[in-house]
Parts: structure tokens; sequence; C-alpha cells
């Protein structure tokens, strides 16, 4: 029995809109209660709100578009000015019933001139008998506009004295959108998550046509036993769902299993999910590039691959400064001259190795340096010489309370303060890479 009913529309668009939008049923019927028929007056404004990748874009564009309803759709974040929005608005408005895009005719300037131009627009596209959909996405964006934007869009049926309705999608509630001096009370309608059955529901009607949907809907409660408690983003689990199931079906391929053998498949799945965990949200390889890490035996792929997650917010400068703090950790003083001083000479490795030195000082672990060794590979790595302001020095401390470097001994000490890097080989690498610096080279257990 169809969920979604209006006679206003035929009971076959209605049963394609119900089934390109599962679990989102009670919020389309909402929305169609509130709309009415297309010469009705609807609702002047309508705010919707729900966390990331809950279908507030995905469900207002396919209602939309399904029931053939005139609308225009706009992306705050593209539109981050005034001007842009409303010309925007404008242009998308006037290229309704055309299928070349072309520019606004008239700059508008002032919400005045916007109001007075829609006007106008409505009636060159004859759409002064139906109700006009003004869908702004992003909508928190509008709060970094001039403080008259969002009032004045609250009211745009009633400054136009046309049968228009505003639609606000946002990620933030109501309450943090109200202007102080107060504005109109828009309808207010919350999507929520999805469930663990949704999702289930959702990512299961993706299956291939060439396996069964059985097949595939086992794999997705695989897929979402391992990922539910660290994602509920539905498109980050699309990617990894159609990611991951290449590999799910190789045992099934190779015919070593069939496809009712969950637990063959589970353990042939299990540690490239573990390994898939380490990329949810990040996204710092591609498609491919994770396709080919699948095909690697052994940890050198995640190391090539898969970067420590905590350098990727790190300052440039701090990237260095903790590339010389593991060299001044891991390198003997004697060496430096070697690595770091122009004009060294021909020095050979067995010149300066004592005869008990035998063990590696990466197997021994870091030593403690002090701040003017660290100063002076750090001025001897980088292209441009660095001043050693303030900045270095706050520097060199945020990667202390990142806990990147630790202090050793106590701070009064009068020759000043020791550090000892605490980071791993793979960490550093991974540093290094991104600021393109051969840290290998300047290694000394590696010569």
């Amino acid at each position: 029995m169809p969920i979604l009913e209006h006679p206003a529309y035929p009971p076959a668009t209605l049963l394609c809109l119900e089934s390109l939008v599962p679990c989102r049923e009670s919020q389309v019927s909402m929305l169609l209660s509130i709309f009415g028929e297309r010469q009705q007056l609807s609702f002047p404004s309508i705010f919707i709100y729900g966390h990331t990748s809950s279908g507030k874009t995905y469900v207002m564009k396919t209602l939309l578009n399904t029931l053939q309803l005139p609308h225009v759709f706009v992306n705050c974040v593209e539109c981050f000015t005034s001007r842009l929005l409303l010309e925007e608005i404008l242009i998308q408005l006037q290229n309704h019933s055309s299928e070349t895009r072309r520019a606004s005719p008239v700059p508008c300037d002032t919400f005045n001139d916007f109001v007075r131009l829609f006007k106008q627009a409505l009636v060159s596209q004859n759409l002064q008998d139906q109700t006009v959909y003004v869908v702004l996405d992003r909508a928190e964006q509008l709060r970094e506009m001039e403080a008259n934007i969002l009032p004045a869009f609250l009211r745009l049926q009633e400054l136009t004295d046309r049968n228009v309705t505003v639609i606000l999608l946002s990620e933030i509630v109501w309450e943090m959108f109200r202007p102080n001096t107060g504005c109109f009370e828009p309808f207010i309608l919350y999507f929520p998550d999805y469930s663990i059955g949704h999702l289930q529901k959702i990512l299961s009607q993706n299956h291939p046509p060439e396996y069964s949907a059985d097949f595939y809907s086992a794999y997705i409660n695989i897929l979402l036993g391992v990922f539910y408690m660290v994602c509920r983003d539905l498109k980050e689990l699309q990617h990894l769902a159609a990611l991951n199931f290449s590999k799910y079906c190789e045992p099934v391929v190779r015919k070593e299993a069939k496809e009712r053998d969950t637990r063959k498949l589970w353990k042939n799945i299990e540690p490239h999910l573990k390994k898939a965990m380490q990329t949810v949200y990040l996204r710092e390889i591609s498609s491919s590039q994770w396709e080919r890490l699948q095909c690697e035996e052994g940890e050198l792929g995640q190391i090539k691959g898969l970067s420590a997650h905590a350098h990727v917010e790190l300052p440039y400068y701090s990237k260095f400064l903790l590339i010389a703090a593991y060299l001044a950790s891991y390198n003997p003083v004697r060496t430096d001259k070697r690595f770091f001083l122009k004009h060294h000479g021909k020095i050979k490795k067995t010149n300066f190795m004592k005869k008990h030195e035998k063990t590696s000082n990466h197997l021994l672990g870091p030593k403690p340096f002090p701040l003017d060794r660290l100063l002076a590979i750090l001025y001897s790595i980088v292209d441009n010489r660095v001043a050693p302001t303030a900045n270095i020095f706050s520097q060199i401390t945020s990667l202390v309370t990142l806990q990147l470097l630790s202090v050793v001994g106590n701070n009064d000490q009068l020759d000043g303060p020791r550090y000892k890097c605490t980071v791993s080989l793979d960490f550093i690498r991974a540093i290094a890479r991104t600021v393109n610096f051969d840290i290998i080279k300047y290694l000394y257990d590696f010569l």
C-alpha cells in the first residue's frame, strides 16, 4: 500500500517518488501537505535542519524535480556574497523554461532591486499562478551576510506579493539563526539521523545485478557492523561499500566459497576493513590508489599510502622543526658536520665510527638534544633562513603540547631546555614527504 498520497499529484508519480526517498516518507508527506496544490498559497518560509548526510538536500531536489514544481536551488557556500546569491536566484529563475543558461541582464545590488527583478521574472516565465520555491542550501552562510538578508528572505512572499516559498536547509538549529531584532518565524522541520536499519535498507538498494540481493545485503550488514560506531555518514558509507565490495567477492570469484559461506567471506574481508578504518573521512588517497594498496602485501603499502593523521594540520615550519628534532634525536652529535655543513670534505662513515658502536641508534631510542642544536639543524635544512623569532619558539611549544616532542630534565637548567623527539620513523617519513624532504639521506643509520 503506498505511503505517499495527495489528490493534486498522480498516484504513479507519488509511487515513483516514494521509491526514490526511502526512509524519508514521513518528511516528504509533511512537505506535500505544506505545499498543497500548485496554485494554492503555500507557507512563506520553511526551515529544514538535520545533521550531515541526513537526506535534506537529496530529498528536496528529488521532491521538486519529480513533481516538476518550479524552483530555484542555490548553494550559499558557492554564492558567498549577497549580490552573488541574489543574482544567481534571478539567473536560475530566468532560465527556468530554457535549456541555455544566460546571465542576469541587470546587476542586483540591493534587495529592493531583487524584489523588483524577481516579480518581473515571474511574469516573463508565466509563473505568477503557481507556487515558486526558492531553496537555499547551507543556509547558515546567510548569517555572514548583511543583517537584512535573512529577515527579507523569510518575508519574500510578503515583499513580492507573489506565491513564493523560501526553504532554508541547514545543519544547525533555528535558535542559532534567529536575529536579535526578531523576524518572521518559519515552519521548522527536522530530519533525524538514519538509524542502522535505515542505512541497511538504503545501502542494500545499490546491489550489483550480477549478485543476488541477499548476498549484497549480507555484505552491507558486515560493513555496518564494522563502521557504524565510528561513521554514520551515508555518503561515506556508500563510498566504503563500493570500494571494498570487490575484495568481499574474491573468494566467490575464485570459487573458494559460495555466496552463503558468510564465515569465509568475513575472514577474507576483515583485515581490509580494518585497514579502511584509517581512511574514514580523510580521503588521503583516491579509490584507485586504495585498490592498489589492497593488492600489496605487508605494511609497506600502508606507509606509502596512509600517512600519519596528526601531520595534516601542522604548519609548514612546524614540519621542518619536527624533522630537525628527529635528526637531532637519532644522529650522533659528531655527524652534524657530515650532514649539515657545506664543503665539509669527503668523510667516510668508518672514519668516525667507534669500534664498539655496532647498535643502530633507532634501536637505542631517541636521545635528548639542546635547543641550539635543534635550531642549527633547522637553519641548515630549510631553503630560506629562519630568524629565531617568538613564532618559532611557540611552534616548539605546540609540538611539545601535541606530544610530538618531550622536554627532558627541569626547566630551571642553566644551559637551556633539552628535548627528545617521540615520533616513529614511519611518521617522520610521512611528514618529510609532504615538504619534499628526503630524510633518509640525513639519517646516520641509513648511510
